[in-house]
């Protein structure tokens, strides 16, 4: 199957092409290859498979309305698994013009893409953050998900409902996956795990916000792109059962779905900053500090729809985690 995956040169984007590639597929991907952080670490992770002999890549931006359209004529997906965006909650605060043009622009020209080209399936990453202010733990995608908290957030709720759109008006499947707090090898340095693997093996002090009294449901990247993938082969199909009179958030009459990919095991921060002491067999120098603005408190998934719908639930524990993840920072990253 030809299959464009965009943020190739990302994190989770990096290990979809690769397992892409390796079970047969072709793989077009796009990535603009930004600074938000090192694009050293973005060039390393491609060149894992850049040189693949089913691997194109086009180097490229979201929010370029001619790139966009000369991609899809040109390569002419069968699906497409959309992973690049603008991420990060707190930049967000700092520059949200940079989440209008990538994440929602730039999620516009997908689906135009998708739309007049005959995609068959669209796979998009949502995130955990869209469920803002909610409290009802955990989380499910049967909940209403209306009040964000970060411009981040309200983006990727705005790509859900966008989608739909689309699914409803031109029949084309989608299905949105909300991403839980994902880590590991190749993973982004901005995030909490890297960012104290390197603190911590400097001995330099980390900021622990809520005073390290956050719960977060910590899912590791190949449990993650496993679920991508059974997802991917599988189109989105309408509900034949909803009713606008009882509407349900993660189904439609159209061929439309979202769904959780989290552990469904929520770690409390200083748990998780003692496994990774553990795995490094160094101890954190702590600031511990208040709650963010844009952050929850806790975040836990409810993965039941996945594990009835696509027999998948994930499986690496923290500690296995945590210990892959130390492994491949002390051996092959650590800068």
């Amino acid at each position: 199957m030809n299959i464009l995956v965009t943020g190739t040169a990302g994190f989770i984007g990096s290990y979809v092409a690769q397992r892409l590639l390796a079970r047969g597929d072709s793989v077009i991907g796009l990535d603009n290859h930004n600074d938000y952080y090192d694009p050293a670490l973005k060039e390393a992770r491609l060149q894992q498979f850049a040189h693949h002999p089913r691997y194109t890549h086009v180097r490229g931006d979201l929010s370029d309305q001619q790139v966009m359209a000369n991609l899809f004529a040109q390569h002419k997906p069968q699906r497409v698994v959309h992973l690049a965006a603008q991420a990060g909650v707190r930049y967000s605060i700092e520059n949200p013009l940079a989440y209008i043009q990538s994440n929602i622009v730039g999620f516009a020209h997908v689906l135009e893409g998708c739309r007049h080209h005959g995609v068959e399936h669209l796979v998009y990453a949502s995130s955990s953050s869209v469920y803002g202010a909610n409290t009802e733990m955990p989380f499910s995608t049967h909940h209403n998900v209306d009040h964000p908290l970060s411009l981040y957030a309200a983006s990727k709720k705005s790509n859900e409902l966008m989608a739909h759109t689309y699914s409803h008006l031109y029949g084309l499947p989608t299905t949105g996956l909300r991403f839980f707090t994902v880590y590991g090898p190749w993973g982004r340095p901005d995030m909490a795990p890297i960012h104290f693997a390197k603190s911590i093996l400097q001995k330099k002090p980390i900021e622990v916000f809520n005073f390290g009294k956050h719960r977060r449901d910590f899912t590791y990247i190949d449990d993650i792109v496993e679920g991508i993938l059974r997802v991917l082969d599988r189109p989105a199909q309408a509900n034949p059962h909803w009713s606008g009179h009882h509407p349900d958030p993660a189904t439609s009459s159209a061929p439309w779905r979202i769904y959780n990919i989290g552990n469904q095991q929520p770690v409390e921060l200083l748990d998780f900053i003692a496994a990774l002491e553990k795995a490094l067999g160094v101890k954190a120098i702590m600031e511990m500090k208040p709650l963010q603005p844009g952050d929850v408190p806790d975040t836990f998934a409810d993965v039941s729809d996945l594990a009835t719908q696509f027999d998948f639930r994930p499986r690496t524990t923290i500690e296995q985690g945590v210990e892959r993840l130390a492994r491949w920072f002390v051996d092959d990253y650590r800068t």
